[in-house]
């Protein structure tokens, strides 16, 4: 598969992201989008990666510079779970096991195949101090291979003003579950 984007692909993303950077600068205080964007214009494997989180209803933005590498990071910011993404168990796994009704997809390999990682818990839990993010909806997040080996995995959302992370068993699914994505550029 091709993951490259046209020159008019990519000026579009460019331009998407860099409104949202500007339009929330309290996810990146004291970051500059031209050092983001040249980042940016030089992996453009990574750019694709962006577009196919933006393409899914994502909303990527800059949440964090990795001073020891020099990395952008980004986090998919969508105010609800990515639209483009629902409907998915958590593994390949759970997705083989389900007998009837099976979804789509699955949200590891979705995420692979994007270029992204889902987020941990601890990452979750980072996103939602920048702002109320899964008021209606949950996410997936990274399970412990502990759990994950007894056939659950887990998810997040936020209720009542709080974080709140819980369990469904791995092969399970629901229209208002998607994953967020973590990037490093």
């Amino acid at each position: 598969m091709k993951k490259k984007l046209s020159p008019e692909q990519r000026e579009e993303l460019l331009n998407t992201l860099k409104a949202r950077f500007e339009k929330n600068m309290t996810r990146h205080k004291g970051l500059e989008w031209a050092k983001v964007q040249a980042k940016l214009e030089a992996n453009t494997e990574k750019l694709w990666s962006l577009n196919e989180m933006e393409r899914t209803g994502g909303e990527p933005d800059v949440v964090g510079h990795d001073k020891k590498t020099g990395e952008y990071i980004f986090y998919d910011c969508s105010a609800e779970s990515p639209d483009g993404r629902r409907n998915v168990c958590y593994d390949h796994e759970a997705h083989e096991a389900r007998k009837e009704h099976k979804p789509e997809n699955n949200a590891i390999d979705m995420a692979a195949a994007m270029g992204i990682e889902l987020l941990t818990e601890e990452q979750y839990r980072e996103l939602q101090q920048l702002g109320s993010f899964d008021m209606k909806t949950s996410s997936w997040v990274k399970t412990p291979t502990d759990i994950r080996k007894l056939g659950g995995a887990i998810f997040a959302d936020y209720r009542y003003g709080n974080v709140f992370v819980y369990h469904n068993g791995a092969q399970s699914y629901y229209a208002v579950r998607a994953f967020r994505g973590s990037l490093r550029v």
